[in-house]
């Protein structure tokens, strides 16, 4: 997490999030406002300005609305790093009961952007473990869900290339931005992030061990041709007691600041599915997830 920014890579559609391109016409069609919903377990309805709520929570002030930019992702415009806390599952440690994960997303200063939370069945949770299919709901601090990652079921050894992981990043809900789709490797990790239009846009490269004992763990995101670095998903190591007794984890993304949203938005969504596909455990068994 530390050093300057990835140089700009070559054939990426970087630019000021007022040109982003594609088929998306504002947030004018979806409305700005906040809708009434039910909120995930956990989340906290916040105040609008950026003033500490009961439990001591600070969000992220509310950035002005950007044409043609997705309601809600006016925040990833001034970042260009995101830390991702994943909260403590009391019940899960007690009884090995799968619970639906819920994250904390903040910016460089601790300031809450967003709170993501699985919404996922509780036979699925219990039954499929790690390789479960999930939904995963991201929420500002106006209350709206503005990103959606969709992960279906799919098979996760590597003696069934055909059948690879894959996710897919919708923000607004129903408006799909990207995908992010592993590619087929004997020993390493390796993803493509797509746009919605299913064209490879960057590549995501992982270590070929990724349990690693007392340090962080980097996904290199990189450029289509691979040749210049974009960008870095990092697991990070949060000490050994809480490594091996719980699933809890932390992770980094670090991307340009100028990086198109929906991009930000994808990355975002790959660091959950390599959560869930490397770092996540099943109940009290602690058994790591895999694609092998």
């Amino acid at each position: 997490m530390q050093g300057p920014p990835p140089a700009t890579a070559p054939g990426v559609p970087y630019g000021s999030p007022q040109q982003v391109p594609g088929p998306y016409q504002g947030a004018g069609n979806y409305g700005f406002q906040a809708q009434p919903m039910a909120f995930p377990g956990g989340f906290v309805p916040p105040p609008v300005q950026s003033q500490p709520t009961m439990d001591g929570t600070i969000w992220m002030p509310i950035p002005p609305s950007i044409p043609n930019c997705p309601p809600g992702l006016e925040y990833l415009t001034q970042i260009d790093q995101i830390l991702i806390h994943q909260q403590l599952e009391v019940l899960e440690i007690v009884t090995g009961f799968e619970e639906n994960n819920k994250y904390e997303l903040k910016n460089a200063l601790g300031q809450r952007i967003y709170f993501a939370a699985e919404d996922t069945d509780c036979m699925t949770r219990n039954c499929c473990g790690p390789a479960r299919p999930f939904t995963m709901k991201i929420i500002d601090n106006l209350g709206r869900e503005v990103i959606r990652l969709h992960r279906p079921l799919r098979c996760d050894a590597c003696c069934c290339p055909c059948c690879l992981q894959e996710l897919e990043v919708q923000a607004p809900p129903g408006t799909t931005v990207g995908y992010v789709v592993q590619n087929w490797h004997i020993c390493l990790p390796k993803f493509t992030i797509q746009d919605e239009k299913r064209k490879d846009i960057l590549k995501i490269n992982g270590p070929c061990v990724v349990c690693r004992c007392c340090e962080d763990v980097h996904f290199e995101v990189m450029s289509l041709d691979e040749t210049c670095p974009v960008g870095r998903i990092s697991k990070q190591w949060t000490g050994i007691v809480r490594e091996m007794f719980t699933d809890t984890d932390n992770f980094g993304i670090s991307f340009p600041m100028d990086l198109d949203v929906k991009l930000k938005a994808v990355m975002l969504g790959a660091c959950f599915l390599i959560d869930f596909m490397f770092f996540e455990r099943s109940g009290n068994k602690h058994q790591q997830a895999g694609v092998w």
